[in-house]
Parts: C-alpha cells; sequence; structure tokens
C-alpha cells in the first residue's frame, strides 16, 4: 500500500520484421538495474522514482503526437531481464537475431510489430494480433505500445525501467495513447496467526514478525489482499478443538507492516469461535484500518464489497466462503458469504451461486479492476475440483477481472477465461503464513503481483516462497523456486504452464 491509496490462435510467423532505426541520446543509466537474478515478478517490482522530466524518443515519434511506451512482450517462457537502452535500440534497427544477444536462452529471435511500431512493413494489422502471436510462440518478439499488452505475456523492462510499472520514466516510445493510471495490486494466500505461529510471535515479543521478510514487498503495492484464516476474539467456546484459531489483535502490526488494504474472512475459520467472536473479528479487522469482506453480522453485511481507490481508480473485492465449519450468514445469522459447493458443502447451491453473480453485476459499473477471493476446493491436492472451474467461471461472466482461491494449502494453476482481456481464475496461491510444517507442500506457495492501467490488467506474475521453521515466508530462487512453480505450471493453462 503506497502513501497514496486510500483505501492464441497461434499467428505464426516464419520471416523476421527489419524495422528502421532509432536515434537519440544515450541514457546516462542505460546499463539500469540488472535483473538477470531476480525472478521474473522482481524485475518487474522496481517502484516508480515519479514522472520524468522528459521521456526519451528515439526517433519513433514527433511531440505534436501523444506518445506510448513502446514495450518489448515475449512468450512467457522467456525471462524477465533488462534489456540496456543501447541493446534494445538495435532490436528496434533490425541488428539483434538471436536471443542470446539479450541475454536469453541461445535461439532464432524473430521480431514482430504492430501499425504503432517504427519501421515500415510492419508484420500484423493490429497490436492485439502482435501480442496473441507471442504469447503462442517462443521464438516471437513483439514491439507493441505498452497499453496492448496483456497477462498472457512477459514485457521486458529496458534500461532498469518497466514500461508498464514506470512509464513515465520509460525510454522508449512510439506514437500511442498515452499510459494510463497505473495500480498494482498484490494477494498473498492463506494467513494464520493463531495456534504455533502466535505462540512463537508472543515468545519472541514480535506480533509482526511472519510478515517481517515479505512485509517491505507486500507494502510496495497499491493495494494488498489477503486471506486471514482466524478470530480476533475468544468471546465463546472452541468449535474445531485443536484446529480452532485465534489470533492476538497486536498482530495489526505485521499487518499494518505488510501494507494489508483488504482482508478477506470467507473461510472456514472465522468461526472458530462462535458468533459473537466472528461479529467481533468482523469490527476488530475495520478498527484497524482495513477493510473487511465475506463475513459479517448478517448476509447483507458478508456481501458487502471492499473498494479501495487509488489515484481515482477503483478496485473492488467481493469473497465467498464454500468450505463450511464457519456458520453460513443469514437475514438475522452472523456468519460468512456461502456458496455451498463440492467437496465440502456441496452440491452447488445455484441460488446462492445466481446471488453472487448478481452482486458481481452491480458492483462491476462502481469499480475498474473487480477481485473475487474465493475458499473453496480440496486439502492437499494441485488439482482444482471441477466445481471451482464452474463456479469460477460464473464468477468472471458476471464481470470479475481475476478470482483468486484459497484452502487447498497447496498451490493449483491458473485457469485463463478470456485470452483477450486477460481474465483469469487462480485456483489456490497455497499457504502464506501457517504452521502446517508436516509436509514439504504445506509450507510453499506463490503469491501474486498483478500491474493495471485504468484498472486494465496489464501483467501478472507469481513469486515463489517458501515458509521457514519461524513460520514466516520467504521469497526464493533458481532451483528452489522452480521446485514451487513446478506444480503449479502442470496444473495452468498455455500460457502459464510455461516459465
Amino acid at each position: 500500500m503506497r502513501p497514496s491509496t486510500r483505501v492464441l490462435a497461434a499467428l505464426l510467423v516464419s520471416t523476421s520484421l527489419v524495422v528502421a532505426a532509432c536515434t537519440g541520446p544515450e541514457d546516462s543509466a542505460e546499463e539500469g538495474v540488472s535483473a538477470s537474478a531476480l525472478t521474473p515478478a522482481e524485475s518487474q517490482a522496481v517502484p516508480s522514482p515519479g514522472p520524468s522530466a522528459s521521456p526519451d524518443v528515439p526517433g519513433l515519434s514527433t511531440s505534436a503526437a501523444p506518445t506510448a511506451p513502446l514495450a518489448l512482450v515475449v512468450h512467457r517462457s522467456r525471462a524477465a531481464r533488462d534489456v540496456p537502452l543501447r541493446t534494445a535500440r538495435a532490436l528496434v534497427a533490425g541488428d539483434i537475431d538471436d536471443w542470446a544477444q539479450l541475454d536469453q536462452d541461445p535461439g532464432e529471435l524473430r521480431v514482430l510489430a504492430g501499425p504503432t511500431a517504427p519501421g515500415p512493413g510492419a508484420s500484423l494489422p493490429s497490436d492485439a494480433d502482435v501480442v496473441t502471436a507471442v504469447a503462442a510462440d517462443p521464438d516471437l518478439l513483439g514491439l507493441v505500445a505498452a497499453g496492448a499488452a496483456t497477462p498472457l505475456v512477459r514485457v521486458l523492462p529496458v534500461g532498469g525501467k518497466n514500461p508498464l510499472r514506470d512509464p513515465d520514466s520509460y525510454r522508449l516510445t512510439t506514437p500511442g495513447e498515452p499510459a494510463g493510471r497505473v495500480v498494482t495490486v498484490t494477494a498473498v494466500g492463506d494467513v494464520m496467526l493463531g495456534r504455533r505461529v502466535g505462540a512463537a510471535m508472543a515468545a519472541e515479543g514480535d506480533f509482526a514478525a511472519p510478515l517481517r521478510p515479505t512485509a517491505e514487498r507486500l507494502a510496495r503495492a497499491d493495494v494488498t489482499i489477503a486471506n486471514f484464516e482466524a478470530t480476533l476474539s475468544r468471546d465463546g467456546s472452541p468449535t474445531q478443538g485443536g484446529d480452532s484459531f485465534a489470533a492476538d489483535r497486536r498482530v495489526v502490526k505485521g499487518l499494518r507492516l505488510a501494507g494489508v488494504d483488504v482482508l478477506s474472512l470467507a473461510n472456514n475459520h472465522v468461526g472458530d469461535w462462535g458468533s459473537r467472536s466472528l461479529v467481533q473479528t468482523v469490527g476488530a479487522v475495520r478498527d484497524m484500518g482495513i477493510e473487511p469482506v465475506g463475513a459479517g453480522r448478517t448476509l447483507a453485511e458478508a456481501r458487502r464489497p471492499a473498494i479501495v481507490e487509488v489515484d481515482g481508480v477503483r478496485v473492488g473485492v467481493l469473497a465467498t466462503d464454500s468450505i463450511g465449519e464457519s456458520p453460513a450468514a443469514g437475514r438475522r445469522r452472523a456468519g460468512t458469504n456461502r456458496i455451498d459447493m463440492p467437496p465440502r458443502t456441496g452440491p452447488l447451491d445455484r441460488s446462492a451461486l445466481r446471488r453472487v453473480q448478481r452482486d458481481i453485476e452491480r458492483l462491476r459499473p462502481e469499480v475498474d479492476l473487480l477481485v473475487v477471493v474465493t475458499h473453496w476446493g480440496t486439502q492437499y491436492t494441485h488439482t482444482p475440483e471441477a466445481s471451482q472451474r464452474r463456479v469460477g467461471r460464473a464468477m468472471v461472466e458476471a464481470g470479475a477481472d481475476l478470482v483468486v482461491g484459497g484452502h487447498p494449502h497447496w498451490v493449483q494453476g491458473v485457469e485463463v477465461v478470456d485470452p483477450a482481456e486477460g481474465t483469469m481464475i487462480v485456483h489456490s496461491l497455497g499457504n502464506f503464513v501457517f504452521d502446517m510444517d508436516f509436509m514439504r507442500r504445506t509450507q510453499e506457495g506463490v503469491f501474486l503481483e498483478a500491474v493495471t492501467w485504468d484498472g486494465d490488467l496489464k501483467a501478472v506474475e507469481f513469486v515463489p516462497y517458501v515458509i521457514g521453521s519461524d513460520f514466516a515466508p520467504r521469497v526464493v530462487r533458481g532451483k528452489r523456486a522452480a521446485a514451487v512453480l513446478e506444480p503449479f505450471r502442470d496444473t495452468s493453462d498455455a500460457p502459464f504452464d510455461e516459465g
């Protein structure tokens, strides 16, 4: 949360495109920040230093015409390694023909350009066609106005700047619509700050300890969303024995440090100490300055969305629970925003699903980006249930841009609903903070980092981490990261089944 926050069909092209040379003064910082040692998401997470005096226009546009960042888009199997400005100009001039020249795995590099990119004879009639082709072919690199990017491709940083995150200071431009308002969104999986996690924090005297290793990165996002698997009250009797989770209210320190804006309470543990405790937890979250969603004193309150506004861009969040244990909210009964469905509370309650779809439809005109956080599925498996796919698609069809799931405690992959719009379902991010140290997969997960322009999804990356013996997640790289991501990719649609 930044200080300003208020709250494929493949097109196979066998010939290379040679485009006109770019000219202009060299950027004194053209080597930028090397991203070769970073994860793809980290290389896209360089915070913007703010607007520059005047971006470099290397012969691609005139001062009289509106300009857009010229993005280098690649297949998602390609690493998001920084391209020095001089190299980027050589690429645009047609002087680069091997991926090794971009510090990628070697092989023939073929360039496609849309109608706004520099040089005569652009191969495809629209930037969207270029993006579609690149999403299907790892040998292609596209030159497009950055606004044409979708999460189905990866955008390379140039000179240490990412055209989607840092459009005002990015140095390559092309005729086109200027950048939209940049708003970043991060979502993490299940956060449980009770039981042994709570005991460890109390013993250390630090109620922010589990979130400290990732807090700076999470707080960098404009909007940060998490699923909170506990109550903040013990005003009642435990309903799930040793699996009744209650956290000390001093955990607010860690949640604030991590910049959490929205907490989903739509899960099977918010009711662990009874209805009074549930209602008090909703109030306690709100008192922390964090928006609670998915649970409440009544069904009307549990259905209520959170809306976070950043620079005039409105991000809406709804949350649903399909697991049980916590009571389902009613007209006069405290509980969660429930959709009964297999495997835990099925058969599918079509009436409840239609109710949630109506809520999405009503919220859609009020927000620029709409996220639904779901609690669903089977524990300890990477394979989503058919019911998750059905319900998730129904949510997207009603107007959700992004559906993000939790509860399985293992990662589950990405389902692409509309490639053109970039809408998707992320079936499970896995545990984020938990004391499930009895198996490897419950100590691994990914968090989602998204970049939007005026609320439109432009980029999504999944950042792998491992939960340590101190119950704190830490971002991992190299072989360890690949091991975490492997089952996530194995259960993802193309192109998220790639690197």
